[in-house]
């Protein structure tokens, strides 16, 4: 009998789970009892009956799927419709729709970076994303690692660029694991003189920062200036799913010319790119959901550093509280989970410093009354030892 070559899997888990990092995927019920403040709907916008109308209108118009590639069958009406109003939304000329926000960034640090020639170069703050870091490890320019937010770290590795390809900045605007916000306008200040272009990660600040939503880059005066190009997310504040690339109409156009996960995947579903369009004609109609998505993280944050938590200021919508150890932060998590309130746990290898923490999301539709029985909760249920 030949030896299953599979066998080191087992091990690995096990190793995983006497380590206090195993995962496992829980599926929710559709009405769930448990508040959720694990997920990344920020405005509260995924159950919003104009949303899901808007889903359900769009799959009947146009069907369940793409049908194809955007450059075959995959590109609809409702597509461009989406990519048009979500590039004037946001302040840029163009957009581009793809199916997911990871595949959104693979597609922009692949195509920004693989010009002809070599001696590109690529400099990504250390707490990137994952889909940010595998966009890097894919393109063939060489790949630089600058100290989180810190602009003079990123200027230093610009200054030993000397190859003819392009240089790229690569950051997060608002950083998934803590919350805090990129200095956008100083690392676009470092940039200009060594012609380098940079490439933010809007995917939690659309929705939440910047007048009436528009996101990060709008905010910091980057929007539709020549060396920007901004990604998104439609899964987070839109309430949907897929992601998208906004920058100069030519960015644009090269993308779909030479970017493989907007070539080769199958285009974005009519009903989330109905959904998301939905969402962001709401959004449109009424800003005031983006500024009461940070008070109601300011509010938590506050009530959280009382208590005597560790808890980090929030720049957006996501207020990180820290654990003693991966186990506490597991214990802690399943603690609230028995009390009725959903929260994400984050623990290596998915947080950048090793410090495991409670991820909680600051939605705006919470009523006063909620956010105090969700901070009451997380507060009691805190862990006293390791």
């Amino acid at each position: 009998m030949s030896q299953d070559p599979f066998a080191w899997t087992a091990a690995a888990l096990e190793t995983r789970r006497a380590a206090g990092l195993l995962r496992t995927l829980v599926p929710r019920p559709a009405d769930s009892p448990l508040l959720d403040l694990a997920g990344n709907d920020y405005l509260g916008l995924s159950r919003h009956p104009e949303v899901v109308r808007a889903a359900a209108e769009a799959a009947r118009h146009w069907g369940a799927g793409a049908s194809g590639s955007r450059l075959v069958t995959g590109s609809t009406e409702l597509h461009a419709e989406l990519e048009t109003e979500l590039a004037a939304f946001c302040g840029f000329e163009a957009a581009l729709v793809l199916s997911s926000g990871y595949a959104a960034n693979l597609a922009a640090v692949t195509a920004l970076t693989n010009a002809p020639g070599d001696g590109g170069l690529i400099v990504s703050d250390a707490h990137n994303h994952a889909s940010l870091i595998d966009g890097c490890r894919l393109s063939r320019a060489r790949r630089a690692v600058a100290a989180h937010a810190d602009p003079e770290a990123v200027a230093k590795e610009l200054q030993t660029h000397t190859g003819e390809g392009p240089a790229l900045v690569v950051t997060d605007s608002v950083f998934s694991v803590d919350g805090n916000a990129a200095p956008l306008a100083a690392l676009a200040s470092v940039c200009a003189p060594a012609g380098a272009g940079l490439l933010v990660d809007d995917a939690h600040g659309l929705g939440v920062l910047g007048e009436g939503g528009r996101g990060a880059p709008y905010a910091a005066g980057l929007a539709g200036t020549s060396g920007t190009v901004v990604t998104v997310t439609l899964s987070k504040s839109l309430g949907s799913q897929g992601g998208a690339v906004l920058g100069p109409a030519h960015v644009i156009a090269h993308l779909v010319n030479t970017a493989r996960t907007f070539i080769f995947d199958t285009g974005l579903a009519p009903a989330a790119a109905g959904a998301a369009l939905g969402a962001l004609r709401l959004l449109r109609r009424e800003p005031e959901r983006a500024t009461r998505t940070r008070a109601v993280a300011t509010e938590l944050h506050t009530r959280l550093t009382a208590a005597g938590l560790d808890a980090t200021r929030p720049d957006a919508a996501v207020v990180s509280v820290r654990a003693p150890s991966p186990q506490a932060a597991v214990r802690w998590a399943a603690d609230c989970r028995s009390a009725g309130i959903h929260v994400g746990c984050f623990r290596p290898p998915s947080v950048p410093d090793g410090v495991s923490r409670l991820r909680l999301t600051a939605r705006g539709d919470l009523s006063p009354a909620v956010l105090a029985r969700a901070a009451d909760t997380v507060i009691a249920t805190a862990p006293r030892t390791a």
